[in-house]
Protein backbone atom coordinates (compact mmCIF):
# COMPACT_ATOMS: atom_id res chain seq x y z
CA UNK A 1 0.00 0.00 0.00
CA UNK A 2 1.34 3.46 -0.89
CA UNK A 3 1.02 5.82 2.02
CA UNK A 4 1.71 9.53 2.16
CA UNK A 5 1.71 10.95 5.65
CA UNK A 6 0.48 14.46 6.27
CA UNK A 7 4.05 15.61 6.85
CA UNK A 8 4.89 14.50 3.30
CA UNK A 9 2.32 16.55 1.43
CA UNK A 10 3.49 16.19 -2.14
CA UNK A 11 1.64 18.48 -4.48
CA UNK A 12 1.58 18.30 -8.23
CA UNK A 13 -0.22 20.39 -10.82
CA UNK A 14 -3.58 18.88 -11.76
CA UNK A 15 -4.30 18.00 -15.38
CA UNK A 16 -7.26 20.27 -16.00
CA UNK A 17 -8.79 18.01 -18.64
CA UNK A 18 -8.94 14.95 -16.38
CA UNK A 19 -10.05 16.72 -13.23
CA UNK A 20 -12.71 18.64 -15.12
CA UNK A 21 -14.59 15.36 -15.44
CA UNK A 22 -15.45 15.69 -11.77
CA UNK A 23 -16.60 19.30 -11.85
CA UNK A 24 -18.58 19.34 -15.08
CA UNK A 25 -21.74 17.97 -13.45
CA UNK A 26 -24.23 20.45 -12.05
CA UNK A 27 -23.60 20.33 -8.30
CA UNK A 28 -26.98 21.83 -7.45
CA UNK A 29 -28.67 18.76 -8.91
CA UNK A 30 -26.40 16.56 -6.83
CA UNK A 31 -26.80 18.15 -3.41
CA UNK A 32 -26.38 15.95 -0.37
CA UNK A 33 -30.00 16.71 0.52
CA UNK A 34 -31.06 14.51 -2.41
CA UNK A 35 -28.86 11.64 -1.18
CA UNK A 36 -29.79 11.16 2.47
CA UNK A 37 -27.18 8.44 3.06
CA UNK A 38 -24.17 10.30 1.63
CA UNK A 39 -21.57 12.16 3.69
CA UNK A 40 -19.41 13.35 0.76
CA UNK A 41 -19.76 14.86 -2.69
CA UNK A 42 -17.64 13.05 -5.25
CA UNK A 43 -16.85 16.15 -7.30
CA UNK A 44 -15.88 18.20 -4.26
CA UNK A 45 -13.19 15.85 -2.95
CA UNK A 46 -9.83 17.59 -3.30
CA UNK A 47 -6.66 18.59 -1.51
CA UNK A 48 -8.45 21.58 -0.04
CA UNK A 49 -11.55 19.58 0.87
CA UNK A 50 -10.40 16.03 1.68
CA UNK A 51 -12.88 13.25 2.32
CA UNK A 52 -12.80 11.28 5.57
CA UNK A 53 -13.39 7.54 5.80
CA UNK A 54 -14.51 6.02 9.10
CA UNK A 55 -14.72 2.53 10.56
CA UNK A 56 -17.88 0.71 11.63
CA UNK A 57 -17.81 -1.65 14.60
CA UNK A 58 -20.54 -2.93 16.90
CA UNK A 59 -23.05 -0.70 15.13
CA UNK A 60 -21.14 2.58 15.53
CA UNK A 61 -19.13 4.67 13.08
CA UNK A 62 -15.77 5.58 14.60
CA UNK A 63 -12.65 7.52 13.75
CA UNK A 64 -9.08 6.63 14.70
CA UNK A 65 -6.03 8.13 16.33
CA UNK A 66 -4.14 7.22 13.14
CA UNK A 67 -5.25 8.84 9.91
CA UNK A 68 -3.71 7.57 6.69
CA UNK A 69 -3.56 10.30 4.07
CA UNK A 70 -4.24 9.05 0.55
CA UNK A 71 -2.96 11.03 -2.43
CA UNK A 72 -5.04 11.84 -5.46
CA UNK A 73 -3.92 9.43 -8.21
CA UNK A 74 -4.39 12.19 -10.79
CA UNK A 75 -2.39 14.99 -9.20
CA UNK A 76 -0.72 13.79 -6.02
CA UNK A 77 -2.64 16.04 -3.63
CA UNK A 78 -3.61 14.48 -0.27
CA UNK A 79 -7.35 14.23 -0.93
CA UNK A 80 -8.57 11.55 1.50
CA UNK A 81 -8.01 10.81 5.17
CA UNK A 82 -8.72 7.24 6.20
CA UNK A 83 -9.19 6.36 9.87
CA UNK A 84 -6.93 3.32 9.95
CA UNK A 85 -7.00 0.94 12.89
CA UNK A 86 -3.59 -0.22 14.09
CA UNK A 87 -2.77 -3.42 15.96
CA UNK A 88 -3.67 -1.85 19.31
CA UNK A 89 -7.17 -0.99 18.11
CA UNK A 90 -8.48 -4.31 16.85
CA UNK A 91 -10.07 -5.51 20.09
CA UNK A 92 -13.55 -4.06 19.41
CA UNK A 93 -13.58 -5.90 16.08
CA UNK A 94 -12.43 -9.13 17.73
CA UNK A 95 -15.18 -8.81 20.33
CA UNK A 96 -17.79 -8.03 17.70
CA UNK A 97 -17.02 -11.15 15.67
CA UNK A 98 -16.80 -13.30 18.79
CA UNK A 99 -20.42 -12.41 19.64
CA UNK A 100 -21.62 -14.14 16.51
CA UNK A 101 -22.18 -17.87 17.12
CA UNK A 102 -20.98 -20.52 14.67
CA UNK A 103 -24.56 -21.16 13.64
CA UNK A 104 -24.80 -17.59 12.36
CA UNK A 105 -27.24 -14.72 12.70
CA UNK A 106 -29.87 -16.76 10.93
CA UNK A 107 -30.25 -20.22 9.44
CA UNK A 108 -33.17 -22.44 8.33
CA UNK A 109 -34.09 -23.11 11.98
CA UNK A 110 -33.24 -19.72 13.48
CA UNK A 111 -34.80 -16.35 12.65
CA UNK A 112 -35.84 -17.31 9.10
CA UNK A 113 -37.58 -13.92 8.87
CA UNK A 114 -34.12 -12.49 8.15
CA UNK A 115 -34.11 -14.20 4.75
CA UNK A 116 -37.12 -12.03 3.92
CA UNK A 117 -35.45 -8.99 5.45
CA UNK A 118 -32.49 -9.28 3.13
CA UNK A 119 -34.75 -9.76 0.15
CA UNK A 120 -36.34 -6.43 1.05
CA UNK A 121 -32.98 -4.74 1.64
CA UNK A 122 -31.79 -5.92 -1.76
CA UNK A 123 -34.93 -4.62 -3.45
CA UNK A 124 -34.58 -1.20 -1.82
CA UNK A 125 -30.84 -0.96 -2.54
CA UNK A 126 -31.38 -2.01 -6.16
CA UNK A 127 -33.99 0.71 -6.52
CA UNK A 128 -31.64 3.28 -5.03
CA UNK A 129 -28.84 2.38 -7.44
CA UNK A 130 -31.30 2.60 -10.34
CA UNK A 131 -31.90 6.28 -9.57
CA UNK A 132 -29.78 8.43 -11.93
CA UNK A 133 -28.49 10.68 -9.13
CA UNK A 134 -27.39 7.74 -6.99
CA UNK A 135 -25.87 5.86 -9.91
CA UNK A 136 -23.96 8.98 -10.96
CA UNK A 137 -22.78 9.56 -7.39
CA UNK A 138 -21.19 6.12 -7.12
CA UNK A 139 -19.86 6.20 -10.69
CA UNK A 140 -18.02 9.45 -10.06
CA UNK A 141 -16.88 8.31 -6.63
CA UNK A 142 -15.31 5.24 -8.25
CA UNK A 143 -13.66 7.44 -10.86
CA UNK A 144 -12.30 9.69 -8.17
CA UNK A 145 -10.47 6.99 -6.22
CA UNK A 146 -9.66 4.45 -8.98
CA UNK A 147 -9.59 6.52 -12.17
CA UNK A 148 -11.24 4.78 -15.11
CA UNK A 149 -13.57 5.96 -17.83
CA UNK A 150 -17.12 6.92 -16.88
CA UNK A 151 -18.50 3.95 -18.82
CA UNK A 152 -16.19 1.48 -17.04
CA UNK A 153 -17.03 2.93 -13.62
CA UNK A 154 -20.75 2.95 -14.38
CA UNK A 155 -20.45 -0.72 -15.38
CA UNK A 156 -19.65 -1.53 -11.74
CA UNK A 157 -22.73 0.31 -10.55
CA UNK A 158 -24.92 -1.37 -13.15
CA UNK A 159 -23.72 -4.90 -12.36
CA UNK A 160 -24.16 -4.26 -8.62
CA UNK A 161 -27.68 -2.93 -9.15
CA UNK A 162 -28.66 -5.93 -11.28
CA UNK A 163 -27.17 -8.33 -8.70
CA UNK A 164 -29.30 -6.74 -5.98
CA UNK A 165 -32.34 -7.00 -8.21
CA UNK A 166 -31.60 -10.70 -8.74
CA UNK A 167 -31.72 -11.34 -4.99
CA UNK A 168 -34.81 -9.33 -4.16
CA UNK A 169 -38.04 -10.75 -2.82
CA UNK A 170 -37.92 -14.50 -2.16
CA UNK A 171 -34.61 -15.12 -3.90
CA UNK A 172 -32.58 -14.91 -0.67
CA UNK A 173 -34.53 -17.70 1.02
CA UNK A 174 -34.26 -19.79 -2.15
CA UNK A 175 -30.48 -19.74 -1.56
CA UNK A 176 -31.15 -21.82 1.57
CA UNK A 177 -33.25 -24.40 -0.25
CA UNK A 178 -32.89 -27.86 1.36
CA UNK A 179 -33.52 -31.37 0.09
CA UNK A 180 -34.85 -34.55 1.63
CA UNK A 181 -34.03 -38.23 0.99
CA UNK A 182 -36.19 -41.13 2.22
CA UNK A 183 -34.59 -43.14 5.01
CA UNK A 184 -34.33 -46.88 5.70
CA UNK A 185 -37.53 -47.20 7.69
CA UNK A 186 -40.72 -45.39 8.62
CA UNK A 187 -40.04 -42.11 10.40
CA UNK A 188 -36.49 -41.69 9.05
CA UNK A 189 -35.54 -39.02 6.52
CA UNK A 190 -32.26 -37.22 5.84
CA UNK A 191 -32.29 -33.54 4.99
CA UNK A 192 -29.46 -31.47 3.55
CA UNK A 193 -29.30 -27.79 4.54
CA UNK A 194 -27.11 -24.81 3.57
CA UNK A 195 -25.60 -23.58 6.81
CA UNK A 196 -23.76 -20.33 7.60
CA UNK A 197 -20.25 -20.20 9.01
CA UNK A 198 -21.10 -17.45 11.51
CA UNK A 199 -18.24 -14.96 11.95
CA UNK A 200 -16.50 -14.36 8.61
CA UNK A 201 -14.11 -11.88 6.98
CA UNK A 202 -13.99 -10.29 3.53
CA UNK A 203 -10.86 -8.70 2.03
CA UNK A 204 -11.17 -7.02 -1.36
CA UNK A 205 -8.81 -5.03 -3.64
CA UNK A 206 -8.77 -1.55 -5.13
CA UNK A 207 -9.69 -2.19 -8.74
CA UNK A 208 -13.44 -2.77 -8.29
CA UNK A 209 -14.23 -0.73 -5.19
CA UNK A 210 -18.00 -1.25 -5.39
CA UNK A 211 -18.82 -4.43 -7.31
CA UNK A 212 -16.56 -6.99 -5.64
CA UNK A 213 -17.17 -5.98 -1.99
CA UNK A 214 -20.94 -5.52 -2.41
CA UNK A 215 -21.47 -8.86 -4.15
CA UNK A 216 -19.39 -10.77 -1.60
CA UNK A 217 -20.74 -8.84 1.38
CA UNK A 218 -24.36 -9.42 0.43
CA UNK A 219 -23.71 -13.08 -0.31
CA UNK A 220 -22.25 -13.48 3.17
CA UNK A 221 -25.23 -11.72 4.75
CA UNK A 222 -27.83 -13.64 2.74
CA UNK A 223 -26.56 -16.95 4.11
CA UNK A 224 -26.65 -15.79 7.74
CA UNK A 225 -23.03 -14.81 8.43
CA UNK A 226 -21.67 -11.77 10.25
CA UNK A 227 -18.81 -10.29 8.19
CA UNK A 228 -16.00 -7.89 8.91
CA UNK A 229 -15.15 -6.13 5.65
CA UNK A 230 -11.78 -4.67 4.67
CA UNK A 231 -11.36 -2.83 1.38
CA UNK A 232 -8.06 -1.38 0.14
CA UNK A 233 -7.74 1.99 1.91
CA UNK A 234 -7.07 3.77 -1.38
CA UNK A 235 -10.68 3.16 -2.40
CA UNK A 236 -12.52 2.32 0.83
CA UNK A 237 -14.51 5.56 0.64
CA UNK A 238 -16.76 3.95 -1.99
CA UNK A 239 -17.73 1.04 0.23
CA UNK A 240 -18.10 3.26 3.28
CA UNK A 241 -20.74 5.24 1.38
CA UNK A 242 -22.37 2.06 0.08
CA UNK A 243 -22.60 0.68 3.62
CA UNK A 244 -24.40 3.87 4.65
CA UNK A 245 -26.80 3.35 1.73
CA UNK A 246 -27.47 -0.22 2.90
CA UNK A 247 -28.22 1.07 6.39
CA UNK A 248 -30.63 3.54 4.83
CA UNK A 249 -32.28 0.57 3.06
CA UNK A 250 -32.78 -1.33 6.31
CA UNK A 251 -29.54 -3.23 6.98
CA UNK A 252 -29.18 -3.60 10.77
CA UNK A 253 -26.14 -1.56 11.78
CA UNK A 254 -24.70 -4.37 13.92
CA UNK A 255 -24.71 -6.91 11.09
CA UNK A 256 -21.51 -5.71 9.37
CA UNK A 257 -18.21 -4.38 10.69
CA UNK A 258 -16.12 -2.21 8.36
CA UNK A 259 -12.41 -1.78 9.07
CA UNK A 260 -9.65 0.28 7.52
CA UNK A 261 -6.16 -1.00 8.26
CA UNK A 262 -2.90 -2.08 6.71
CA UNK A 263 -2.25 -5.71 5.84
CA UNK A 264 -0.28 -6.49 8.97
CA UNK A 265 -3.06 -5.27 11.26
CA UNK A 266 -5.70 -7.18 9.32
CA UNK A 267 -3.62 -10.33 9.55
CA UNK A 268 -3.46 -9.93 13.33
CA UNK A 269 -7.21 -9.38 13.49
CA UNK A 270 -7.83 -12.58 11.54
CA UNK A 271 -5.56 -14.59 13.83
CA UNK A 272 -7.15 -13.24 17.01
CA UNK A 273 -10.79 -13.15 15.91
CA UNK A 274 -10.48 -16.55 14.20
CA UNK A 275 -13.31 -16.13 11.66
CA UNK A 276 -14.77 -19.40 10.46
CA UNK A 277 -14.21 -18.42 6.82
CA UNK A 278 -12.33 -15.63 5.03
CA UNK A 279 -12.89 -14.51 1.45
CA UNK A 280 -9.78 -12.98 -0.09
CA UNK A 281 -9.59 -11.30 -3.49
CA UNK A 282 -6.11 -10.13 -4.41
CA UNK A 283 -2.54 -11.22 -5.01
CA UNK A 284 -1.55 -14.90 -5.08
CA UNK A 285 1.35 -14.25 -2.72
CA UNK A 286 -0.87 -12.87 0.04
CA UNK A 287 -3.49 -15.53 -0.68
CA UNK A 288 -1.00 -18.34 -0.08
CA UNK A 289 0.18 -16.76 3.17
CA UNK A 290 -3.38 -16.40 4.45
CA UNK A 291 -4.19 -19.99 3.51
CA UNK A 292 -1.41 -21.13 5.86
CA UNK A 293 -2.16 -18.63 8.63
CA UNK A 294 -5.87 -19.47 8.63
CA UNK A 295 -5.31 -23.23 8.37
CA UNK A 296 -7.17 -23.45 5.08
CA UNK A 297 -10.37 -21.74 6.24
CA UNK A 298 -10.35 -19.49 3.20
CA UNK A 299 -11.79 -18.97 -0.26
CA UNK A 300 -9.70 -17.24 -2.89
CA UNK A 301 -10.18 -15.27 -6.03
CA UNK A 302 -6.53 -14.55 -6.54
CA UNK A 303 -4.59 -12.95 -9.37
CA UNK A 304 -5.01 -14.06 -12.95
CA UNK A 305 -2.53 -14.24 -15.81
CA UNK A 306 -5.40 -14.56 -18.24
CA UNK A 307 -5.04 -15.85 -21.77
CA UNK A 308 -6.84 -15.50 -25.07
CA UNK A 309 -6.38 -17.82 -28.04
CA UNK A 310 -7.36 -16.74 -31.53
CA UNK A 311 -8.27 -19.82 -33.57
CA UNK A 312 -7.59 -20.52 -37.24
CA UNK A 313 -10.79 -18.96 -38.59
CA UNK A 314 -10.14 -15.29 -39.29
CA UNK A 315 -13.28 -13.13 -39.44
CA UNK A 316 -14.73 -9.90 -38.09
CA UNK A 317 -11.26 -8.36 -37.62
CA UNK A 318 -12.55 -5.00 -36.38
CA UNK A 319 -14.71 -6.62 -33.72
CA UNK A 320 -12.03 -9.02 -32.51
CA UNK A 321 -9.46 -6.20 -32.36
CA UNK A 322 -11.86 -4.03 -30.36
CA UNK A 323 -12.53 -6.81 -27.84
CA UNK A 324 -8.78 -7.45 -27.50
CA UNK A 325 -8.22 -3.76 -26.81
CA UNK A 326 -10.98 -3.68 -24.21
CA UNK A 327 -9.74 -6.86 -22.53
CA UNK A 328 -6.13 -5.70 -22.32
CA UNK A 329 -6.42 -1.96 -21.70
CA UNK A 330 -9.82 -0.95 -20.25
CA UNK A 331 -9.37 0.27 -16.65
CA UNK A 332 -5.71 0.63 -17.64
CA UNK A 333 -5.45 -3.15 -17.54
CA UNK A 334 -6.20 -3.21 -13.82
CA UNK A 335 -8.66 -6.10 -13.87
CA UNK A 336 -7.96 -9.55 -12.51
CA UNK A 337 -9.60 -10.74 -15.73
CA UNK A 338 -7.49 -8.57 -18.04
CA UNK A 339 -6.01 -10.17 -21.14
CA UNK A 340 -2.38 -10.82 -20.17
CA UNK A 341 -1.31 -12.90 -23.15
CA UNK A 342 -2.68 -13.28 -26.67
CA UNK A 343 -1.95 -16.51 -28.58
CA UNK A 344 -2.53 -15.64 -32.20
CA UNK A 345 -2.92 -18.30 -34.91
CA UNK A 346 -0.63 -17.62 -37.85
CA UNK A 347 -3.70 -16.89 -39.99
CA UNK A 348 -4.42 -13.91 -37.74
CA UNK A 349 -0.82 -12.70 -37.93
CA UNK A 350 -1.30 -12.36 -41.69
CA UNK A 351 -4.34 -10.14 -41.10
CA UNK A 352 -4.45 -6.49 -40.05
CA UNK A 353 -5.24 -7.39 -36.43
CA UNK A 354 -2.06 -6.01 -34.84
CA UNK A 355 -2.23 -2.72 -36.74
CA UNK A 356 -5.90 -2.36 -35.76
CA UNK A 357 -5.07 -3.17 -32.14
CA UNK A 358 -2.29 -0.57 -32.22
CA UNK A 359 -4.67 2.08 -33.58
CA UNK A 360 -7.26 1.31 -30.92
CA UNK A 361 -4.67 1.45 -28.13
CA UNK A 362 -3.31 4.77 -29.36
CA UNK A 363 -6.70 6.47 -29.22
CA UNK A 364 -6.83 5.97 -25.43
CA UNK A 365 -6.02 9.14 -23.52
CA UNK A 366 -5.80 10.46 -20.00
CA UNK A 367 -8.32 13.24 -20.68
CA UNK A 368 -11.24 10.79 -20.65
CA UNK A 369 -9.53 8.26 -18.36
CA UNK A 370 -9.54 5.53 -21.02
CA UNK A 371 -5.94 5.26 -19.88
CA UNK A 372 -4.88 6.36 -16.43
CA UNK A 373 -2.72 5.78 -13.38
CA UNK A 374 -1.56 2.28 -12.48
CA UNK A 375 -1.99 1.95 -8.72
CA UNK A 376 0.19 -1.07 -7.96
CA UNK A 377 3.17 -0.71 -10.32
CA UNK A 378 5.40 2.30 -10.90
CA UNK A 379 6.31 3.36 -14.42
CA UNK A 380 9.90 2.30 -13.79
CA UNK A 381 8.84 -1.19 -12.69
CA UNK A 382 6.72 -1.70 -15.82
CA UNK A 383 9.47 -0.47 -18.14
CA UNK A 384 12.03 -2.64 -16.37
CA UNK A 385 9.84 -5.70 -16.95
CA UNK A 386 9.38 -4.70 -20.58
CA UNK A 387 13.14 -4.40 -21.10
CA UNK A 388 13.70 -7.86 -19.64
CA UNK A 389 11.19 -9.31 -22.09
CA UNK A 390 12.89 -7.53 -24.98
CA UNK A 391 16.13 -9.35 -24.16
CA UNK A 392 14.48 -12.66 -25.13
CA UNK A 393 15.66 -13.69 -28.63
CA UNK A 394 13.10 -12.79 -31.28
CA UNK A 395 11.02 -10.54 -29.02
CA UNK A 396 10.00 -7.05 -30.12
CA UNK A 397 7.91 -4.07 -29.11
CA UNK A 398 4.64 -4.04 -31.06
CA UNK A 399 3.43 -0.70 -29.70
CA UNK A 400 3.48 1.45 -26.58
CA UNK A 401 6.38 1.06 -24.22
CA UNK A 402 6.51 4.78 -23.44
CA UNK A 403 5.63 6.93 -20.47
CA UNK A 404 2.47 9.01 -20.60
CA UNK A 405 3.23 12.66 -21.28
CA UNK A 406 1.78 15.93 -20.01
CA UNK A 407 0.35 14.59 -16.78
CA UNK A 408 0.69 15.08 -13.04
CA UNK A 409 0.23 11.48 -11.88
CA UNK A 410 2.44 11.10 -8.78
CA UNK A 411 5.56 8.94 -9.23
CA UNK A 412 4.33 6.36 -6.71
CA UNK A 413 1.90 5.25 -9.44
CA UNK A 414 2.49 4.07 -12.99
CA UNK A 415 1.79 6.15 -16.08
CA UNK A 416 2.46 4.27 -19.29
CA UNK A 417 0.92 3.98 -22.75
CA UNK A 418 -0.91 0.74 -23.61
CA UNK A 419 1.87 -1.72 -24.42
CA UNK A 420 2.23 -5.03 -26.27
CA UNK A 421 5.40 -7.13 -26.50
CA UNK A 422 5.82 -9.99 -28.99
CA UNK A 423 7.64 -13.10 -27.71
CA UNK A 424 8.12 -16.20 -29.93
CA UNK A 425 6.15 -19.17 -28.60
CA UNK A 426 9.24 -21.43 -28.59
CA UNK A 427 11.12 -18.92 -26.44
CA UNK A 428 8.13 -18.41 -24.17
CA UNK A 429 8.17 -22.08 -23.14
CA UNK A 430 11.86 -22.22 -22.23
CA UNK A 431 12.40 -22.74 -18.51
CA UNK A 432 14.52 -19.61 -18.15
CA UNK A 433 11.85 -17.46 -19.83
CA UNK A 434 8.47 -18.88 -18.81
CA UNK A 435 8.17 -17.33 -15.35
CA UNK A 436 9.24 -13.95 -16.69
CA UNK A 437 6.80 -14.00 -19.61
CA UNK A 438 3.88 -15.12 -17.45
CA UNK A 439 4.46 -12.59 -14.67
CA UNK A 440 1.26 -10.61 -14.20
CA UNK A 441 1.69 -6.88 -14.69
CA UNK A 442 -1.42 -5.28 -13.27
CA UNK A 443 -1.50 -2.51 -15.83
CA UNK A 444 -1.95 -1.74 -19.56
CA UNK A 445 0.53 -4.42 -20.65
CA UNK A 446 0.23 -7.67 -22.59
CA UNK A 447 2.36 -10.32 -24.27
CA UNK A 448 1.52 -11.41 -27.83
CA UNK A 449 2.74 -14.57 -29.50
CA UNK A 450 2.03 -16.53 -32.68
CA UNK A 451 1.52 -20.24 -33.27
CA UNK A 452 0.90 -22.58 -36.20
CA UNK A 453 -1.46 -25.55 -36.37
CA UNK A 454 1.44 -27.86 -35.53
CA UNK A 455 2.37 -25.67 -32.52
CA UNK A 456 -1.03 -25.85 -30.79
CA UNK A 457 0.36 -28.49 -28.36
CA UNK A 458 2.98 -25.91 -27.31
CA UNK A 459 0.21 -23.43 -26.56
CA UNK A 460 -1.71 -25.99 -24.53
CA UNK A 461 1.48 -26.81 -22.64
CA UNK A 462 1.88 -23.12 -21.81
CA UNK A 463 -1.66 -23.08 -20.40
CA UNK A 464 -1.04 -26.23 -18.35
CA UNK A 465 2.01 -24.68 -16.69
CA UNK A 466 0.21 -21.56 -15.50
CA UNK A 467 -0.49 -21.27 -11.78
CA UNK A 468 -3.70 -19.25 -11.81
CA UNK A 469 -6.80 -20.13 -13.79
CA UNK A 470 -9.29 -17.30 -13.60
CA UNK A 471 -10.58 -16.15 -17.01
CA UNK A 472 -9.81 -17.15 -20.58
CA UNK A 473 -11.13 -16.76 -24.11
CA UNK A 474 -11.05 -19.04 -27.15
CA UNK A 475 -11.96 -16.86 -30.12
CA UNK A 476 -13.17 -19.22 -32.81
CA UNK A 477 -16.32 -20.66 -34.33
CA UNK A 478 -14.43 -23.84 -35.30
CA UNK A 479 -16.12 -26.44 -33.08
CA UNK A 480 -13.31 -28.99 -33.33
CA UNK A 481 -10.75 -26.35 -32.36
CA UNK A 482 -12.92 -25.24 -29.44
CA UNK A 483 -13.29 -28.80 -28.21
CA UNK A 484 -9.53 -29.33 -28.34
CA UNK A 485 -8.70 -26.20 -26.34
CA UNK A 486 -11.61 -26.32 -23.88
CA UNK A 487 -10.97 -29.99 -23.16
CA UNK A 488 -7.33 -29.32 -22.29
CA UNK A 489 -7.65 -26.16 -20.19
CA UNK A 490 -8.94 -25.25 -16.75
CA UNK A 491 -9.93 -21.59 -16.32
CA UNK A 492 -13.06 -21.12 -14.23
CA UNK A 493 -14.66 -18.43 -16.38
CA UNK A 494 -13.96 -19.23 -20.03
CA UNK A 495 -15.62 -17.55 -23.00
CA UNK A 496 -15.76 -19.49 -26.26
CA UNK A 497 -16.76 -18.43 -29.75
CA UNK A 498 -16.14 -15.54 -32.09
CA UNK A 499 -17.29 -12.97 -29.54
CA UNK A 500 -15.27 -14.45 -26.67
CA UNK A 501 -13.66 -12.06 -24.22
CA UNK A 502 -11.82 -12.27 -20.89
CA UNK A 503 -13.29 -9.24 -19.09
CA UNK A 504 -16.66 -7.63 -18.50
CA UNK A 505 -18.34 -10.40 -16.51
CA UNK A 506 -21.96 -9.49 -15.75
CA UNK A 507 -23.95 -10.61 -12.72
CA UNK A 508 -25.71 -13.46 -14.51
CA UNK A 509 -22.88 -16.00 -14.64
CA UNK A 510 -20.24 -17.43 -12.34
CA UNK A 511 -17.02 -15.47 -12.13
CA UNK A 512 -14.11 -17.17 -10.41
CA UNK A 513 -11.14 -19.49 -10.82
CA UNK A 514 -11.15 -23.26 -11.27
CA UNK A 515 -8.66 -26.01 -10.51
CA UNK A 516 -8.14 -24.98 -6.89
CA UNK A 517 -10.30 -26.27 -4.01
CA UNK A 518 -9.90 -22.86 -2.39
CA UNK A 519 -11.41 -21.11 -5.42
CA UNK A 520 -14.18 -18.56 -4.79
CA UNK A 521 -16.95 -17.51 -7.13
CA UNK A 522 -19.01 -14.37 -7.30
CA UNK A 523 -22.37 -13.27 -8.63
CA UNK A 524 -24.60 -16.34 -8.89
CA UNK A 525 -26.60 -18.50 -6.46
CA UNK A 526 -24.02 -21.27 -6.95
CA UNK A 527 -21.19 -18.89 -6.07
CA UNK A 528 -22.95 -17.60 -2.94
CA UNK A 529 -23.78 -21.09 -1.69
CA UNK A 530 -20.24 -22.37 -2.36
CA UNK A 531 -18.44 -19.47 -0.68
CA UNK A 532 -20.76 -18.42 2.11
CA UNK A 533 -22.38 -21.60 3.34
CA UNK A 534 -21.51 -25.20 4.08
CA UNK A 535 -23.55 -28.39 3.95
CA UNK A 536 -25.29 -29.68 7.05
CA UNK A 537 -27.17 -32.98 7.08
CA UNK A 538 -29.92 -33.54 9.64
CA UNK A 539 -31.40 -37.04 9.86
CA UNK A 540 -34.86 -37.22 11.37
CA UNK A 541 -35.65 -40.58 12.95
CA UNK A 542 -38.95 -40.45 14.81
CA UNK A 543 -39.85 -44.10 14.74
CA UNK A 544 -41.99 -45.97 15.56
CA UNK A 545 -39.80 -48.68 17.06
CA UNK A 546 -40.96 -52.10 15.69
CA UNK A 547 -43.37 -54.01 17.90
CA UNK A 548 -41.84 -56.73 20.05
CA UNK A 549 -38.39 -55.22 19.48
CA UNK A 550 -35.73 -56.74 21.74
CA UNK A 551 -32.15 -55.71 22.49
CA UNK A 552 -29.97 -57.57 19.97
CA UNK A 553 -26.62 -59.22 20.73
CA UNK A 554 -23.54 -56.98 20.89
CA UNK A 555 -21.75 -56.45 17.56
Amino acid sequence: MNKFLVCRKMRFGAPQTALSLFSSFNLSSRSLHSLPFATVEAEAISGSQPAEVQNLVQGKWTGSSCWNTIVDPLNGEPFMKVAEVDETGIQPFVESLSRCPKHGLHNPFKDPERYLLFGDISAKAAHMLSLPKVADFFTRLIQRVAPKSYQQAFGEVYVTQKFLENFSGDQVRFLARSFGVPGNHLGQQSHGFRWPYGPVAIITPFNFPLEIPVLQLMGALYMGNKPVLKVDSKVSLVMEQMTRLLHYCGLPVEDVDFINSDGKTMNKLLLEANPRMTLFTGSSRVADKLAVDLKGRIKLEDAGFDWKILGPDVQEEDYVAWVCDQDAYACSGQKCSAQSILFMHENWSKSSLISKLKDLAERRKLEDLTIGPVLTFTTEAILEHMNKLLQIPGSKLLFGGERLKNHSIPPVYGAIKPTAIYVPVEELLKDNNYDLVTKEIFGPFQVVTEYSKEQLPLVLDALERMHTHLTAAVVSNDLHFLQEVLGKSVNGTTYAGLRARTTGAPQNHWFGPAGDPRGAGIGTPEAIKLVWSCHREIIYDFGPVPRQWEIPPST
